[in-house]
C-alpha cells in the first residue's frame, strides 16, 4: 500500500493498493457518519465493479443505492446532474450522507459536482478506475460538467474525502483508454520530471505502472497544494489542453478520448514552440516519439486555424487572454498568457 497525504483546506489521504476496491468500506467508514451510501457509476463500470463496492458498503452498515449513466463524455451534462439530484432525494441522501464515484473522469467529475451542490453540498469518495482518472482528474477537487460551448464551463472545487485507487480495475480497460490515460503520464513527465520522462522512454510504463500512478498523483499533490484554487501554478496541469479539448470540442466530444486530444494537442504545441526558439531543441521530437510509443497521436487532421477558433470560450482563459503552457525543455515548463486579439498571429494563422 502507497499512501498519499493532500493538505489542502480539507485534507485528504490517496490510497493506492491493488485490491482495495473490494474492501472500499474500510477505509470510507472512519471518515464519515453517513447513514447512506450512493455509488455513482457508468453503463461501462457499473457491471463490473458497482456490486463488489456496493457489498462492502453494506457490510459496514451503510444503506447503499446505485446510480448509473451511459457512459461516455456526451453524457457529462447538467441533464444528467439533474437525474443524479433526482436519485439523491429519492433515495433519502441527507447532508450527512455520502457519494461515491466508481468509474473514470466523467464518473469523478459529474459526481464531485452533484455532490457540490446537492444540499449545498455533501461528502465524496473517489474511485478511479480508468488510468486518467489514477493519475489526474480524481486528484484535486475540480469538478464539473460540459456545455455545448465547451468542456468543464460549469463546476466547483470540491475536495473529496479519500481517493481509492486499485491498479488491478487497469486490467478491464479496454485498449483504448489505456492509451487515453497515458496521455496525462507524459504529461506530467513534461511539466515536472525528466526522471518520470525518461522512465517513460527506456522502460514499459505498464511494467512499473504502480510507480507511475505514484509518481503522477505525487506530482499533482505537490502543485495542488500550492494553488488549490487554480489562481497561478496549479495552471501548469493544462499543458495540451487548450488545443486538446479545441481538439475535443471540434468531433463533438466523440472523435477522439480527452488524453488522447491532450497528447496531439502538447505534440503540436511543442513543436511550434521550439520552432520559435522558446522550447529546447529536440524537445518535440522526444516528446511525439514517447507518445508513439504508447500509442498516442501527434496530429489531428483539423487545421491549425480551426483548433484556435475553438480555443475561444475555453475556461483558462482571462480577462482579455488564455494562458498557453509552454515547455522550456522535458520537466519543465512556464506559462505565457497570449492577449486574446493576439493568439492567430501568435501561431501564425488568419
Amino acid at each position: 500500500m502507497k499512501k498519499i497525504h493532500v493538505g489542502t483546506g480539507k485534507p485528504y489521504d490517496i490510497i493506492i493498493e491493488r485490491g482495495i476496491i473490494k474492501n472500499a468500506a474500510d477505509y470510507i467508514r472512519p471518515l464519515t457518519k453517513a447513514v447512506r451510501a450512493v455509488i455513482v457509476s457508468d453503463s461501462n463500470v457499473a457491471p463490473i465493479y458497482a456490486d463488489t463496492v456496493k457489498k462492502s458498503l453494506q457490510d459496514s452498515g451503510f444503506e447503499t443505492s446505485v446510480f448509473v449513466f451511459d457512459a461516455g463524455e456526451q453524457s457529462k451534462r447538467i441533464s444528467t446532474i439533474e437525474k443524479m439530484y433526482t436519485h439523491f432525494y429519492e433515495h433519502n441522501i441527507t447532508r450527512t450522507d455520502i457519494a461515491v464515484a466508481l468509474g473514470g473522469g466523467v464518473t469523478g467529475d459529474m459526481t464531485g459536482f452533484a455532490a457540490a451542490s446537492y444540499l449545498r453540498g455533501i461528502d465524496f469518495v473517489q474511485i478511479p478506475t480508468s488510468l486518467l482518472s489514477q493519475v489526474d482528474s480524481s486528484v484535486g477537487g475540480k469538478t464539473g460538467v460540459d456545455l455545448p460551448a465547451g468542456k468543464n464551463l460549469v463546476g466547483a472545487f470540491h475536495q473529496p474525502v479519500t481517493v481509492l485507487i486499485d491498479p488491478d480495475t487497469l486490467d478491464t480497460l479496454p485498449e483504448k483508454f489505456r492509451t487515453d490515460g497515458m496521455g496525462e503520464v507524459v504529461k506530467y513527465g513534461c511539466i515536472r520530471s525528466l526522471p518520470l520522462f525518461e522512465k517513460l522512454e527506456n522502460e514499459n510504463a505498464w511494467d512499473i505502472i504502480d510507480d507511475i500512478i505514484y509518481e503522477c498523483v505525487s506530482i499533482k499533490r505537490d502543485v495542488v497544494e500550492r494553488d488549490e484554487r487554480d489562481t497561478g501554478e496549479r495552471a501548469i496541469l493544462n499543458f495540451g489542453h487548450t488545443f486538446g479539448h479545441a481538439i475535443e470540442k471540434l468531433g463533438n466530444y466523440t472523435e477522439m478520448t480527452h488524453g488522447c486530444a491532450v497528447a496531439a494537442g502538447a505534440a503540436m504545441l511543442t513543436g511550434i514552440t521550439e520552432e520559435k526558439g522558446l522550447t529546447e531543441a529536440g524537445t518535440a521530437e522526444r516528446l511525439k516519439n514517447v507518445l508513439k510509443k504508447y500509442g498516442l497521436p501527434i496530429a489531428v487532421d483539423y487545421s491549425l486555424s480551426e483548433i484556435i477558433s475553438a480555443t475561444r470560450g475555453d475556461k483558462k482563459s482571462s480577462g482579455k487572454g488564455i494562458s498557453f503552457i509552454f515547455l522550456k525543455k522535458i520537466g519543465e515548463c512556464y506559462i505565457n498568457k497570449i492577449a486574446t486579439e493576439d493568439i492567430r498571429a501568435f501561431f501564425g494563422v488568419n
